[in-house]
């Protein structure tokens, strides 16, 4: 990990990466279980929402300043619909909830700890914009999916060892093609929340 460096940027600052971040997202998110057959033009769309908040955070990996993972958050009342109206619904307040965006890193730089640098660095901006709440959600498929490699291991245990656990009924839908589909299918999100500490 010693020439990884992990610098946080916030806002419209990100904006010299967004390209690169496109495809970084399209990269990691072809493989299961996300199975993502990226589209660029909705990837750079979707990163500039993040990019036009004032309170986001990209929190970049580089090594020889090539991007080889990221991970971003932004307030809740910011972000895609999708991820805003189930809180708004079921709670909690979605005023108190710094939302965590994707989380990717290439295959050969994980295991290194810096999947904890990106939670931590989100965590704390979370603190210090006094939110109460930190949230992402993940896909679910079914356990016996036959694309699901062999011997795969979630992050299930990860973000439990985070302090994040699955809020049960709080879940969402978001739509896009998996490798090998003509048509975008509608997957279930499902919400993990992290109270920060009292």
């Amino acid at each position: 990990m010693s020439s990884v460096e992990i610098r946080p940027v916030s806002g419209i600052a990100v904006e010299p990466w967004l390209d690169e971040l496109a495809g970084l997202r399209i990269r990691v998110f072809r493989d299961y279980p996300y199975l993502y057959d990226g589209d660029p033009d909705y990837e750079r769309r979707y990163l500039d929402r993040y990019a036009r908040s004032d309170r986001s955070l990209f929190v970049l990996a580089l090594e020889y300043n090539r991007v080889v993972g990221v991970a971003s958050a932004l307030p809740l009342e910011d972000a895609d619909e999708e991820f805003l109206v189930p809180f708004q619904q079921r709670g909690p307040s979605p005023e108190k909830v710094y939302y965590f965006g994707e989380s990717v890193l290439l295959p050969e730089y994980r295991g290194q700890g810096i999947g904890h640098r990106f939670f931590d660095l989100r965590e704390l901006y979370a603190s210090d914009f006094g939110f109460s709440t930190t949230a992402f959600c993940s896909v679910v498929r079914a356990t016996d999916d036959p694309r699901q490699p062999r011997g795969y291991t979630g992050l299930e245990s990860f973000w439990r060892g985070r302090g994040y656990r699955p809020a049960a009924g709080l879940t969402t839908g978001f739509c896009w093609r998996d490798l090998g589909e003509q048509e975008e299918t509608r997957k279930t999100m499902q919400f993990w929340l992290r109270d920060a500490p009292e």
